[in-house]
Formats: C-alpha cells, structure tokens, sequence
C-alpha cells in the first residue's frame, strides 16, 4: 500500500506552495492533482507582493522575474463626476522591493513552484490523479482514494491529508465541517478584449446601467469581467451577444471600437461566484484550506494571496510534527485559528462592498445611497495619500503577512 507523510490535494496555489514548504523543509509530501497540467482559462493571475516577497525569501526571484509578465501599480474607478477614472489605490506608492502586482499567467506560476518542489527528494506531484474518497479508521482520515485518467484506482495512506481542491472540495461533503454560506448579488461573465496603446493601466473599472465591469491589463488584451445580477445569466444570454457588448461598452467607453472581437456567447465564461467558509477547518487527520476552506468573491481580488497565505501559515505550524511524526488535532486547529481571523475579516468586507456597492448599482440605485458620500470619498482618497495607501496595502498584502518556516529558507 501506497503511503507519504502528507498528501496534498489539488495542484493551484496553495497545494503546490504548501507542498513546496514541506518538501524543502524534509516532509515528504506528494500532491494529487486531477488535470494532465495546470492550463485553465481565466484563472486567477495575480501575483501580489506578499507572494513576490515569498518566492524571493525561496530564492525563486530570478526565476518567475523571467516570466511572461505584466506589472499593476494602481487601481482606477469611474469615480469622477464625469465617470473619469480615479486612482483609488496606488501599489506603487508602497514602501518595499515589491510595490506591484505581478500579472503571470497561473499555469506559469504553478509550473515553476512544480518545478522547484520536484527538485527535493521527498516530493511528489502525480498528474491526471483525482482524490475520490477518504480513507477512514476509527474517525481518524488516514488517506485517500485516488482514480487516474486511464481508469486506474488505487489508495494513498497519508499522517495527514490537506484538502487544497477548491471550493468543489471532496472535504466539503464532510457534514462534520459545517459549511456557512453569505448571499452573492452577482455572478461574473469571464472574456478577453484586445489592449491598444492609449488605454489605461493597471486594473480598471466601469460602471454601466445594471452592469459592473473590471478589466485586468494583460500587455496585448484586456481580461475582462463584467458582473450581473445573481441567476440572470440564461436570461441574459437570449438577448444576443450584441447587446451585451452595447451594455458594457456604455459601461466602459473607451472599448467601444474592439467590441467585434467577441463573437459569440462561446467566447464567454460564467463564475458561478460564491462567498462561503467551513465552520471547522480541519478533523483528525485532514485539515482544509484555500479555497477548500473558504471560497472568496472576486471583490478586491485578493483569494489566491489568500490561499497562498494559508498554505504559508499551514507550513509553519505543520512542519514540526510532521517532521516528528506526530501531528494531532491540536496541530491542525491551530492553522485554523491563526488563519480564521484573517478570513472573516476578509468576507466581511466583501459582504459589505456586495450589499453597499455592487448590489444597489446592479439594481440601478446609488451606491452606499447617497451620491454625495460617494464623491466625499472619492475626494479624500485622490486627495489624502495616507489613505489612498490603505486599500493599496489591503489589495497587496491582505490583512495579515504570514512568513514561512525557517526550514523551508535556503
């Protein structure tokens, strides 16, 4: 029978960064991932500065510096009186190495981490392997289940296993977990417009009737995201790829002239968007994060430093037991409670921004309700730096910084 000291499941940010931070530090780790490799389409891709920061304390710096890239430093909303877009938040202004966020493809990113975990000699990332079950003995998880895509099946033993699998975790159906979920107003339509000089920089919004838009600043296109009312997207979608463009370009005018390159519905993706988290994290034997503990709303664009910030957090506190050969219950609670805080503050936010902002323009009304406390804030945060800093810092480093185990340094 198969067995490791760690079975990490699913291959994103936080499986492959917390399998990394193992496996340096002498943990033998082997990470299940289900897909034949790490290409998705509009995956997150961002790479903030608390992540950029790790990978130079991993000595990976140089490396993903030679990565496809485009860097952000400001964050721009159709705040003005006019709709012109203001700087709500400028990265650049951050003090530190990394003031910017580094727009990389995911796959790339992973790819590296890969590449740099395979090579220690206690790790392991097996591809086209899919987690189907845990394996269980007197309540404890002691492993799992595993198909691969030629049919073969098979079973991992593990001292721990970590759920890293998304918020389609095969840990979520463990009622024992508990899993609270918060109202999403929206849902969010995922496409690409081509970039041309004279366009704006950095990540920017629109605002239309009943619609919301963000664009991300890819070099050579736009990856875009328009927001709709929540369940609205077959409704929508009988109307015509057309008037959909017509919508958002009144959103975002200055894209009108590219609006031909989505020809058709089959160019646009839906994100189902979901802002839950487990009650409990963890059982004996199994403990959950990432996306598997909490899933995020794309508002402020902050989950993968979330999920990378767990499986950072998650290393620190595990490495010593796992190294003993002794993790507990205690082991894995513990990266609940250090983490926990961190999330709920988080989600907290971002149910505030859906019920005071993105749910009353969706609906046509006024954000916060009053059009003249918009434009207060909008003043003092072009007008006060301190405090154009704030949301810079909270995009860029989350509310708390996490540091990896001093095993995992070279």
């Amino acid at each position: 029978m198969e067995r490791t000291t760690c079975c990490v499941v699913g291959g994103g940010p936080a499986g492959m960064v917390l399998g990394l931070l193992l496996a340096r530090a002498g943990v033998a780790v082997t990470v299940l991932e289900k897909h034949c490799d790490f290409l998705r389409d509009f995956r997150g891709d961002t790479v903030h500065p608390s992540t950029l920061a790790l990978l130079d304390e991993l000595g990976l710096a140089e490396r993903f510096a030679r990565l496809p890239q485009r860097r952000v430093t400001t964050i721009q909303l159709p705040l003005g009186r006019d709709r012109s877009l203001v700087t709500v938040g400028d990265i650049g202004s951050l003090p530190g190495k990394y003031n910017y966020i580094a727009m990389v493809p995911q796959w790339d990113l992973l790819n590296l981490l890969a590449d740099e975990a395979r090579r220690e000699p206690s790790f392991s990332v097996r591809m086209n392997t899919e987690a189907t079950g845990f394996l269980m003995e007197r309540g404890r998880v002691t492993g799992v289940r595993y198909r691969t895509s030629d049919g073969r099946t098979g079973t991992l033993r593990a001292g721990l296993t970590v759920a890293c699998d998304g918020r389609g975790s095969l840990a979520r159906s463990l009622p024992e977990l508990g899993l609270r979920s918060f109202t999403c107003p929206m849902d969010a339509w995922w496409f690409r417009l081509p970039r041309r000089d004279g366009d704006p920089h950095g990540l920017v919004g629109g605002v239309g009737d009943r619609l919301l838009s963000a664009m991300i600043d890819r070099g050579d296109y736009w990856q875009c995201a328009a927001l709709i009312p929540k369940g609205t997207d077959a409704a929508r979608r009988v109307a015509g790829v057309e008037r959909f463009m017509a919508d958002f370009t009144a959103a975002v005018p200055w894209l009108a002239d590219r609006v031909h390159a989505l020809r058709s519905w089959d160019d646009v993706k839906l994100l189902d968007v979901r802002l839950d988290r487990l009650r409990r994290w963890h059982r004996p034997g199994l403990l959950c994060i990432g996306d598997a503990a909490h899933a995020m709303s794309p508002v402020f664009g902050i989950g993968i430093n979330l999920a990378v910030e767990d499986a950072v957090a998650a290393a620190r506190y595990l490495v010593g037991p796992l190294r003993r050969g002794a993790i507990g219950p205690r082991d894995t609670r513990a990266v609940q409670r250090r983490r926990l805080p961190t999330t709920a503050v988080t989600q907290a936010l971002q149910r505030t921004a859906h019920a005071r902002v993105i749910e009353p323009l969706l609906a046509g009304r006024p954000p916060f309700g009053n059009p003249r406390l918009v434009q207060r804030l909008t003043e003092l945060l072009t007008t006060s730096r301190r405090l154009n800093r704030v949301p810079a810092y909270f995009l860029a480093y989350g509310a708390v910084r996490e540091r990896p185990p001093a095993a995992s340094l070279r």
